[in-house]
């Protein structure tokens, strides 16, 4: 049962600007005298309240190629349909805030409106007051906007360009700080979350965006980090720049703090509206659906011959992704990271879905530490918001060696493991080619309630590979033998039984582990039918207040 109404499809109305320039300027503005002066004095508050920290910062903004808060929202939102909140809102003085000018909106801008018609609410954070900082009245805003859209059940868009924590605030600002974690917690898995970092983000600032679905930064602009250039050098001895220490390409190739990187602020914000194509509104909604426009009859060719003969010889998964899905079209997630396995959305027959598929092109597709916490995060995020999860399998194992081992492997391996059977959302896996060992498990198996697999005539499942296999199984013999060319005669003839018996789908699916084997030119017709029923799939879980994952 849903307990958000869905809004209905109306067009906007168009919000009046609001301006000082108008009719009512007969008198002197006064809060308190006549209705024209009290009218005048409104108009002059909110003139004053749109323009920020003044000309001069907003002409440094922009001379940093960043646009101001204001233009953010109004970039992002389709125009005219911005309602602010908490315009007048101030300090309270406190410390060394006592005595200071009372700044309108206190360094954000908050509000709500529409993104192609759909309810959003946003906060902006306004670098030409007080460098963003945070304060207690700035958090206050960001918590009601947190509020508001958990009542309405719409998505909080937020844009982060501060200083940090406003140091003359003391305590009270970094209570400021743990009111919206909390609102970050709280509102996680139940309303979509976007953090887009357009400047500085630093100590505390860093957790916020952390805490949300998706981090995209700009590049040049944008930076992370906990403690600045200038700190670590103190401490550390380690010099640095800002790029170098938390930029945009730092998080986006090396961290997996930021799964997109927008070339500029419009790309930035261009990001955010596609997203949001592709998710609903909360976690009572189904996925948006659109009228499909590609034949869900189609089938490929190609993919009748996109595995190559040698089981060693790479090829890219990601071919068979714009083979498969409508028009060809992928939004990928984090494909700078973790680059052995790819993740992000597409639709199927106008059916928004998510994907997640090794990629033989990176280490053979095998599961690393990366990997396996880039599928998770992304799997437990579309079974939060009843997103579908098509997975497509060529694993020939998880990466072996010390580094593996002693960065957590076994811990964090786990979490892909863990998200694959908490998912409850409808499930379906296609094995291309390689199928080994534990990985064969963990990518979306049968044995994981996933509701329907199939696997090409190509795929290859099986406890190891052959080698491997053979080596173990029969190693002492084959140590015993002297003559080479006997000997790795007996290993081809011990190797093609292995695979005859082991490899072939036709075993996995006698046993009852694949559900069908089919053509891969069929691919895309074949998921289709497996998931128009699982459309209205309900399953339900012994009751818990929540599991305990490998974190």
């Amino acid at each position: 049962m849903k307990h958000f109404i869905e809004l209905p499809k109306i067009p906007h109305v168009e919000m009046p600007s609001r301006s000082t320039k108008a009719k009512h300027e007969t008198s002197e503005p006064s809060p308190t005298g006549t209705t024209s002066e009290k009218i005048a004095y409104y108009l002059k508050r909110v003139d004053e309240a749109l323009q920020g920290g003044g000309e001069k910062r907003i002409a440094a903004q922009h001379e940093k190629g960043k646009y101001t808060a204001r233009e953010r929202i109004d970039k992002l939102l389709d125009p005219g349909t911005f309602v602010e909140t908490g315009q007048f809102l101030v300090h309270k003085g406190i410390g060394l805030m006592k005595g200071k000018p009372e700044l309108d909106g206190d360094g954000v801008v908050t509000g709500y409106g529409r993104i192609n018609g759909r309810l959003v609410y946003v906060y902006s954070q306004d670098f030409t007051i007080l460098g963003g900082s945070l304060g207690n009245a700035h958090a206050r805003k960001i918590v009601d906007i947190y509020k508001r859209a958990l009542k309405n059940g719409a998505p909080v868009i937020g844009f982060n360009d501060s200083g940090g924590a406003r140091i003359q605030e003391g305590v009270d600002a970094l209570a400021g700080y743990g009111d919206i974690f909390f609102s970050n917690v709280n509102a996680s898995g139940v309303i979509p979350q976007i953090s887009v970092i357009v400047g500085p983000s630093a100590g505390g600032a860093v957790y916020s965006p952390a805490l949300t679905d998706f981090i995209i930064m700009t590049e040049d602009t944008s930076h992370m980090f906990i403690t600045g250039p200038s700190v670590v050098e103190e401490v550390m001895g380690e010099k640095t720049s800002f790029d170098e220490l938390g930029g945009a390409g730092v998080h986006a190739f090396k961290t997996g703090v930021a799964q997109f990187a927008g070339r500029d602020e419009d790309d930035s914000i261009e990001l955010v509206r596609n997203l949001l194509q592709f998710i609903p509104s909360n976690n009572l909604e189904d996925p948006p659906i659109i009228d499909p426009t590609d034949d869900k009859a189609r089938t490929s060719d190609r993919l009748d011959e996109i595995i190559p003969d040698d089981s060693n010889t790479p090829y890219d998964m990601k071919e068979i992704i714009h083979e498969i899905f409508d028009h060809g079209q992928f939004m990928e997630v984090f494909e700078h990271w973790g680059k052995n396995i790819i993740i992000g959305f597409a639709r199927l027959n106008g059916v928004s879905v998510g994907i997640v598929a090794n990629q033989p092109k990176i280490l053979a597709g095998a599961l690393d530490i990366d990997a396996s916490i880039k599928g998770g995060k992304f799997i437990r995020f579309c079974d939060a918001f009843n997103i579908p999860i098509i997975s497509l399998v060529d694993v020939p194992g998880f990466l072996p060696g010390l580094q593996q081992e002693h960065g957590g492997i076994i811990r964090n391996g786990a979490k892909l493991l863990y998200a694959y059977c908490e998912a409850t959302v409808p499930k379906i896996t296609v094995i291309t080619r390689k199928a080994y060992g534990g990985a064969y498990i963990v990518m979306g198996s049968k044995h994981l309630a996933t509701d329907y697999n199939f696997a090409w005539p190509t795929a290859e499942i099986a406890v190891m590979g052959a080698g491997g296999a053979v080596k173990i199984l029969h190693g002492r013999k084959l140590n015993a033998m002297e003559d080479d060319d006997e000997k790795n005669a007996e290993i081809d003839k011990l190797t093609t039984e292995y695979k005859e018996q082991f490899y072939s789908p036709f075993t996995a699916a006698k046993l009852g582990h694949i559900d069908e084997i089919i053509m891969p030119s069929e691919t895309r017709p074949r998921i289709i039918e497996a998931l128009w029923p699982l459309l209205t799939k309900r399953e339900s879980r012994m009751k818990r207040k929540h599991g305990n994952m490998p974190l």
